[in-house]
């Protein structure tokens, strides 16, 4: 089925992901060792052990079916729908905080929900993975990355648009581990100096 897809489908998917750069950016991240987990997510899994908990290891990257892709772009366009933007300041009091929303939430809490919602629709952990870049203005910020054998599509609350990684204007810092969801590993951008980084 996905031999038949791969004309037309895949074409499709990389002509709306693409920006029209032109760069030759490799489509999938390149991984530059271990690092340091935000202390979010650090105190989000100290909270949620069975959300951080070894799943069996890096499963490699999911085949892009037509049925996988639409399931991105409903979770990512659901998510951005249903959930409005607030800081973590304005609904709990305090400076970070990683949680599951209900009604609002930050940029992180956006992605907890799309990594869970994508994990419920078949995804492998080891495929929906937990991103801090730095946006042009220098602050940090959160995005899902989702692993597939056609590149890294990135899931924001900033937009419906799925994108590649490379197509974004963002610098990538660090993300979750494909083998431990509880560990993190740096990120070689290839593009830019990242100089930042989100708590």
């Amino acid at each position: 089925m996905f031999n038949a897809l791969k004309g037309p489908f895949l074409a499709g998917i990389l002509m709306m992901a693409r920006t029209g750069s032109g760069q030759a950016t490799p489509a999938n991240m390149t991984l530059a060792g271990n690092t340091s987990p935000p202390i979010g997510h650090y105190e989000f899994c100290k909270a949620n052990s069975s959300e951080c908990a070894y799943d069996g290891g890096d499963a490699g990257p999911a085949i892009l079916t037509q049925e996988r892709w639409k399931a991105i772009l409903k979770i990512n366009y659901e998510v951005n729908s249903q959930i409005q933007p607030m800081t973590d300041k304005e609904i709990f009091g305090v400076e970070e905080r990683w949680a599951y929303p209900r009604s609002v939430g930050d940029c992180e809490d956006f992605v907890l929900l799309k990594r869970k919602m994508l994990i419920d629709a078949g995804i492998s952990p080891s495929d929906a993975l937990i991103t801090v870049v730095m946006q042009p203005n220098g602050e940090g910020h959160a995005v899902l990355t989702v692993r597939t054998d056609h590149g890294d599509f990135i899931l924001d609350n900033m937009r419906n648009k799925v994108m590649l990684w490379a197509d974004t204007e963002y610098t990538f810092l660090k993300r979750q581990s494909a083998d431990d969801p509880a560990r993190w590993m740096k990120l070689q951008d290839g593009r830019a100096v990242a100089v930042g980084s989100v708590r």
